[in-house]
């Protein structure tokens, strides 16, 4: 019995010793579970939405086309004996390029002048004549129809010195033509015909000058887009733009921006019957003839004013498993729900969002792999500085 009684006592003793080392366990794992608790609460980078007003901006297909467009044409025929241009130059207008033999225009000036000279003699005949006629039939010494005729022969010989005035002219004129000049500002191609070759008037083509500044773009819109528009002008979405307002920018085809904007001239009244597309075309400087004929470009044209746009990165709009666009939204709560949302088009790094989203919604940016729809997030604003800033970190530690 005493030895009973002594375990019973060790036993208490015992437990008396290990009950404040077991409190301490369970404050311990109370601490731990609470900790861990916060730590499986993940953060996220979210942005705060924002309405504003903004630009509605299209990116159309383009091609430049020339200013303008001359093919260089003799106005006489004659045998080429000169070149006067380097290909691919600039030239202004007048700028002599081509020598066609000028002899026989010379030749023929030459004769001109000989024929004026005689019809003027002739001329001076006549009037003498007219003018002795003319006393003698004031005497009553001559009858009247001599008179006449002296008036008329005196008449006939002035106005064969007009046509002989004018033979010269066209001679000179000629003798002109002989030297092709440039009929427009420009840069001149390749040349057409060499030195010995036979130029045709009017057929023979010497060469094409195109000038490019400014220059145009042409692009195309198609027709369905525009009624859309118009019809979000009538209804109020968009507000228009003053047609002198509407800036034009280009994309080359490496994707840089066209540093200088341009302006848009006009809008076909009709629609390509093959390709249901409306034809626009925009006017741009281009002093460093960085834009040439031909080149493809992307042409973004202002169209409207969103007075009250929302937009996110294209970072933020997934897709879900029906293929629709959705984002996914931190209530008051810090709960992630999923929403739908409908898109338009992207300007300014931003995807424009035309359903689905309000002012003051928190939209997820960065973080999405951390959490499912209905978990509770830690939201942290997000920036696209923070999150280069991010990357590289995760770099650098790799």
């Amino acid at each position: 019995m005493s030895r009973l009684r002594a375990s019973l006592v060790c036993s208490a003793l015992l437990l008396a010793a290990v009950a404040p080392l077991l409190g301490g366990c369970d404050d311990a794992i109370t601490a731990q579970a609470s900790s861990n608790e916060q730590v499986d609460i993940p953060e996220v980078g979210i942005i705060t939405v924002e309405q504003q007003a903004r630009a509605i901006v299209r990116e159309l297909p383009g091609r430049i086309a020339p200013t303008r467009v001359s093919d260089l044409r003799p106005r006489v025929s004659g045998i080429v004996v000169e070149r006067l241009f380097r290909q691919g130059s600039e030239v202004k207008a007048g700028d002599p390029l081509y020598r066609i033999d000028p002899r026989p225009f010379e030749v023929e000036v030459l004769s001109a002048k000989a024929a004026l000279a005689k019809a003027e003699a002739v001329h001076e005949r006549a009037v003498q004549q007219a003018r002795r006629i003319s006393l003698l039939f004031s005497q009553k010494a001559t009858p009247e129809v001599e008179n006449e005729k002296a008036v008329a022969t005196e008449r006939e010989a002035a106005a064969d010195v007009e046509a002989r005035k004018a033979e010269l002219s066209r001679a000179h004129l000629n003798l002109d033509y002989a030297t092709v000049r440039a009929p427009i500002d420009g840069i001149v191609g390749a040349a057409q015909v060499s030195e010995g070759a036979l130029a045709v008037q009017n057929e023979t083509t010497l060469a094409t000058i195109q000038q490019l500044d400014p220059i145009y773009a042409d692009f195309t819109q198609s027709v369905s887009e525009l009624h859309r528009l118009r019809r979000a002008f009538e209804s109020g979405d968009l507000e228009r733009i003053a047609p002198d307002a509407i800036k034009v920018r280009l994309l080359m085809d490496d994707g840089t921006a066209y540093p200088v904007a341009g302006k848009l001239l006009f809008s076909e009244a009709k629609v390509d019957a093959a390709t249901g597309q409306v034809t626009l075309r925009g006017e741009f400087k281009n002093p460093k003839r960085e834009l040439l004929p031909g080149m493809y470009v992307r042409v973004r044209i202002e169209q409207g004013i969103d007075s009250d746009s929302v937009g996110v990165p294209q970072q933020a709009v997934q897709r879900n498993v029906g293929g629709g666009s959705e984002v996914f939204v931190v209530r008051d709560d810090n709960r992630v729900i999923a929403q739908p949302i409908r898109t338009g088009p992207i300007q300014d790094g931003l995807l424009l969002v035309t359903e689905g989203l309000k002012a003051g919604d928190k939209v997820v940016v960065e973080g999405f792999q951390k959490f499912a729809a209905g978990d509770k997030v830690a939201p942290q604003a997000w920036t696209e500085v923070s999150s280069a800033e991010n990357v590289s970190a995760q770099s650098a530690t790799r």
